[in-house]
């Protein structure tokens, strides 16, 4: 954060017109924000019935100041387990929440950031508005604290709190009485802002009586004062992270139209079928991959695989193959049993006529040598051939570990080995959190990453079987793992 005295900012230089004053204004879903805009700009300059996507500037005149009001999209409520176990609990039991539905954000949203660089040199104000019909939690407070951490240090300064809806609240209830009822996350959040607040009534916008934005640029005022006259800039580095993370947004919404395209093109015909042997060394979790791919419990996990298992579902709209198989040793392919590498090679024998990816699960929690590297590459050449490369992926478990650590930010603190074996895999690879099946979103762009791999491989979409593969086939492997029909009206294949 850089603070910038405001002596730069005063238009005339001799001080004919008053300073502009620049408002940023940010809230959650539902908060009366965009209506909280139109308020100070006396207009209905922004359509506050809808989800705003995208930041939006407006202007206006207060007593012969220009105003410039930010309107930016609403923060996204970060998830909480136990408020999500307490949900599901109410809709078993067909109970309604008081609270109303937060909607998931929208893939186009953009940051804090963005909207801060639309008011430049930078707000002297940041607005953070709360409605006091919903029930202000410590989830809400997370929101609020993650969506100033993202415009950098020193943010607090130049923060007010905006209450909006104040005619709901019951006859006699001040705002002061209000705060101190609604608990502490709503406390720290005020004391934070210095004590610093407003009360806004927006249905009281078009009577002439109408004081409230007088007021609030009074306090305005009162808070660039103690600042000394100081606004708030954005750092550049964090704008230029900002505007990577836009642009990355905008090519995945591009590639699900492609895809959402693709699939359109393929409703009425047969359902389109992936195979996928899961390979790895011991304990790496490959059961657990393989539930979450497939949304149960298809394979016990939690103790170690003995003989392949194959498991079948349909999964966003494919028919998904699964076979689990037995752990590999990590030091060498010699000290790797005989028998279970043959299992191995039996697993593949499963996916009839041979399987389209082979998914090399490995933690994001362990660490790879050169040594691990060299047994996993051996391992994937002696039992498969050398053309496995092409038909292998990277899949990351314990993806929850990461945090908001980005996996491509996590490969780089890897080490040159990991990305070894990324460039073995085609640059191939995927980020899961198993431990919620059927609850994680990205299972579906993993399959749409399997699919590209296919398209990528043209007439080597598979990895076809091998004689050797086929010796004494039922002796080791699962009573559950009868042989299917080939599926040559895939058209994956």
């Amino acid at each position: 954060m850089a603070a910038v005295s405001s002596a730069s900012d005063t238009g005339d230089p001799r001080g004919r017109h008053p300073p502009e004053r620049r408002l940023l204004i940010l809230g959650g879903p539902q908060s009366g924000k965009t209506s909280t805009a139109n308020t100070v700009l006396g207009d209905e300059v922004f359509d506050s019935g809808t989800e705003t996507t995208h930041s939006n500037v407006g202007q206006t005149e207060i007593y012969g100041r220009r105003v410039t009001v930010v309107d930016t999209p609403p923060w996204a409520i970060p998830s909480d387990p136990d408020d999500n176990a307490e949900a599901d609990n109410n809709n078993d039991a067909g109970a309604e929440s008081d609270s109303p539905p937060q909607p998931p954000p929208s893939l186009d949203s953009e940051g804090p950031c963005m909207g801060a660089i639309l008011c430049p040199p930078g707000p002297h104000a940041i607005l953070l508005v709360v409605s006091v019909t919903q029930p202000f939690t410590d989830t809400q407070r997370r929101a609020a604290e993650e969506q100033l951490g993202a415009l950098g240090g020193g943010t607090w300064r130049y923060s007010m709190v905006v209450f909006t809806g104040v005619d709901k609240l019951p006859k006699g209830v001040f705002i002061e009485e209000h705060i101190a009822n609604t608990g502490e996350a709503l406390q720290w959040l005020v004391e934070r802002c210095g004590s610093r607040y407003h009360a806004f009534d927006n249905t009281r916008k078009e009577t002439e009586d109408n004081t409230q934005v007088p007021e609030l640029m009074e306090k305005v005022e009162e808070m660039i004062t103690d600042n000394q006259g100081w606004y708030f800039e954005v750092n550049e580095l964090i704008l230029l992270e900002e505007e990577q993370a836009r642009r990355a947004l905008e090519e995945e919404r591009m590639r699900m139209e492609e895809h959402a395209r693709q699939r359109e093109q393929m409703i009425g015909g047969p359902p389109r079928e992936l195979r996928l042997l899961l390979l790895g060394w011991k304990g790496v979790g490959k059961s657990s991959v393989g539930n979450s791919i497939l949304g149960r419990r298809y394979f016990e996990s939690g103790q170690e695989t003995e003989l392949c298992l194959r498991r079948q579902a349909l999964v966003s709209g494919r028919r998904v193959t699964i076979v689990d198989t037995p752990g590999w040793d990590w030091f060498s392919v010699r000290r790797t049993p005989k028998r279970i590498r043959q299992e191995s090679q039996r697993g593949a024998a499963l996916l009839r006529p041979g399987p389209h990816t082979l998914l090399l699960v490995l933690p994001v929690v362990s660490s790879l040598t050169a040594r691990k590297r060299r047994t996993l590459l051996a391992h994937i050449e002696t039992l498969f051939g050398d053309s496995a490369c092409l038909h292998t992926m990277v899949l990351f478990s314990c993806g929850d570990w990461l945090g908001r650590t980005p996996i491509e930010e996590h490969i780089l603190r890897g080490g040159r080995e990991l990305q070894r074996l990324l460039e073995f895999c085609g640059n191939y690879y995927h980020v899961l959190d198993s431990k919620t099946p059927g609850k994680d979103r990205s299972v579906s762009v993993l399959l749409d990453k399997i699919e590209e791999m296919i398209r990528e491989n043209g007439d080597k979409a598979f990895l076809p079987i091998q004689t050797e593969w086929l010796s004494e086939e039922s002796s080791y492997s699962s009573d559950n793992t009868e042989p299917e029909d080939d599926c040559r009206g895939c058209q994956l294949q």
